[in-house]
C-alpha cells in the first residue's frame, strides 16, 4: 500500500511539473493609488496588467494648432472625471499631428484628480472583457487608450473587433472610456469596388453594405476629432517652441531667426513631412549641434 501511494504521489509530482509552465504567473494586483499607467499585455488565454514609469513632462501647452481638439478632449475628460456623460473618441488624422500626445498630455494634467491611462494594442482588443472586469469598482478612472487603431485591405478583424466593442462598451463600468487614434477617418480602407453593386428602388439609392459594414466601426465612438497636415507657419511656431524649451533646459541661448528657419524647413523636406514629431526632432537636432559647437 505504502508503495502504491509514493509511485502515485511520484507521478502526480511529474505531472505537476509538466504542467506547472503552462500555467498563468500569478500577478499581484496593481495599486492604482501610486500607478498611474499600464499596458495589458495578453498571456496565453488570459492577460494581465503591466505598470508603467510615464513620464509627465509633456503639457497641453505645448501642444501648438490644436485648440480646438484640445478643448474638445479635454472638455470630454473633465466631464468623465466629474462623474458626467461623456463619450469615447476618435482621434483621426495625419500622422505626427499630436493625437498621441493629446492623450498622454491628458493624463499629466489629470492625474491627481484619479485619471489613469491603459494601454492596449488592436491585437489584444478581443480581451476588452478582461481589462474591464479588472476595473471594476476601483475609484479612479480609466482611459483605455488604443495607438494606431486600423485595419488594412482584406482584413476581417474589424468584424470580429465590431462586435466586440458592442458588447464590451455597452457594458463597460463608469469609470472607463476609451481613446484610439487612427490615420483613417473609417478606421478600414474603402475601396471603389464597395460600390460596384449599388441599386436604385423607387428612387432612392442603396450603396452596397459593406460600406455601410466598414463604416459601422468608427460609429461605436461618440466623439470624432479631426487633425491636419501642418502648415509651414505652424510648423515652425512649433518648431521654435521646442526649441525654446529644450535650449532652456540646456542653458542655450537662442533667437528666432532666418537661418533657424531655413534649416528647419530643409530638415522637413528632406523627409517629406511637417509635423510636431519632426518639429521636436528638428529641435533635438538643432539645440544638440548648437552645443557641440560650444565645446572646445
Amino acid at each position: 500500500m505504502d508503495a502504491r501511494l509514493t509511485a502515485f504521489l511520484d507521478r502526480a509530482e511529474a505531472v505537476l511539473a509538466r504542467l506547472e509552465p503552462l500555467l498563468p504567473v500569478p500577478r499581484p494586483a496593481l495599486d492604482w493609488s501610486s500607478t498611474l499607467a499600464a499596458r495589458w499585455r495578453h498571456d496565453g488565454r488570459s492577460g494581465y496588467l503591466q505598470p508603467l514609469e510615464v513620464s509627465l513632462d509633456i503639457r497641453l501647452a505645448d501642444l501648438l494648432g490644436v485648440d480646438r481638439q484640445r478643448e474638445q478632449l479635454g472638455r470630454n475628460t473633465r466631464q468623465f472625471l466629474d462623474g458626467l456623460p461623456a463619450n469615447h473618441a476618435l482621434l483621426w488624422g495625419a500622422r505626427g499631428t499630436g493625437k498621441s500626445s493629446l492623450v498622454r498630455a491628458l493624463l499629466a494634467e489629470h492625474a491627481a484628480a484619479g485619471l489613469r491611462l491603459i494601454e492596449i494594442e488592436r491585437d489584444h482588443l478581443a480581451d476588452l472583457p478582461r481589462v474591464v472586469e479588472q476595473l471594476k469598482g476601483q475609484s479612479q478612472r480609466f482611459v483605455l487608450f488604443c495607438d494606431d487603431l486600423s485595419f488594412e485591405a482584406g482584413e476581417g478583424d474589424y468584424r470580429v473587433l465590431k462586435s466586440v466593442l458592442d458588447g464590451s462598451l455597452e457594458q463597460a463600468p463608469e469609470n472607463l472610456l476609451l481613446y484610439a487614434t487612427s490615420n483613417r477617418r473609417h478606421l478600414v480602407p474603402e475601396n471603389q469596388s464597395d460600390n460596384d453593386h449599388w441599386q436604385q428602388v423607387d428612387g432612392e439609392l442603396h450603396p452596397s453594405e459593406a460600406v455601410e459594414d466598414k463604416i459601422a466601426l468608427s460609429d461605436r465612438f461618440g466623439l470624432w476629432l479631426s487633425f491636419y497636415p501642418f502648415s509651414q507657419g505652424h510648423y515652425l511656431d512649433v518648431v521654435c517652441h521646442w526649441v525654446a524649451e529644450i535650449a532652456s533646459q540646456a542653458g542655450l541661448a537662442w533667437a528666432r531667426d532666418e537661418e533657424l528657419e531655413k534649416n528647419a524647413v530643409r530638415w522637413a523636406t528632406a523627409r517629406g513631412n511637417r509635423n510636431g514629431r519632426c518639429a521636436y526632432q528638428f529641435a533635438r537636432y538643432w539645440v544638440g549641434l548648437k552645443l557641440l559647437e560650444t565645446h572646445p
